[in-house]
């Protein structure tokens, strides 16, 4: 017999996507504070290496990703600027001083580091229960994960004269985020 519907027909209040979620245990009001501190994240992170280090705009991309999601759970952004951004699950970027090259990628590796908890929060929370969330959340990772690895291999030149090999290649344009679009995870 199949289980009585939560979510009436018609009804634009509620979702069917968050009422099948919290059914398999889904903390789904924590889910969504979490999702905003980690679009504070990558809010911050994009406007700072976009318009102050001139990088490239993965984070953008998970941006992108991240805010259709929290609305699609049924939150939605702070409407105040600043209380969004001192609520990022991860400490805002801000050039160090002095802004050596060393302390700058001392500051970015450990910016990577925090999203790489972050993100293997939101999938330990959402593994098995989420497939939308858990999906987004991994490729992100993924991204986060070779982020490390790039600080790590660039500090480890700068600072210590060690050649220590992130492993990865160079690939597409700058901005190229390969897990974080929506498109397969090796999709060459």
């Amino acid at each position: 017999m199949p289980e009585p519907q939560v979510v009436k027909a018609g009804d634009v209040t509620q979702r069917v996507g968050v009422e099948v979620i919290s059914k398999r245990g889904v903390d789904v009001p924590k889910l969504i504070k979490i999702l905003i501190a980690n679009a504070a994240a990558e809010f911050a992170s994009t406007y700072y290496y976009y318009t102050i280090l001139r990088m490239h705009l993965e984070d953008r991309a998970h941006w992108e990703l991240i805010v259709p999601r929290i609305y699609e759970l049924g939150g939605e952004l702070p409407n105040d600027l600043k209380a969004f951004h001192d609520g990022a699950g991860c400490v805002a970027a801000k050039l160090p001083n002095p802004p050596t090259v060393v302390n700058i990628l001392t500051l970015l590796l450990e910016s990577e580091r925090c999203a790489i908890r972050s993100w293997s929060e939101v999938c330990d929370m959402t593994f098995g229960k989420d497939p939308r969330t858990y999906d987004m959340a991994s490729r992100i990772l993924n991204e986060e994960v070779e982020h490390e690895a790039w600080f790590i291999e660039l500090l480890a030149h700068e600072r210590d004269g060690k050649i220590v090999p992130s492993g990865h290649f160079r690939r597409g344009d700058p901005g190229h985020a390969p897990y974080s679009k929506n498109a397969g995870f090796y999709n060459p």
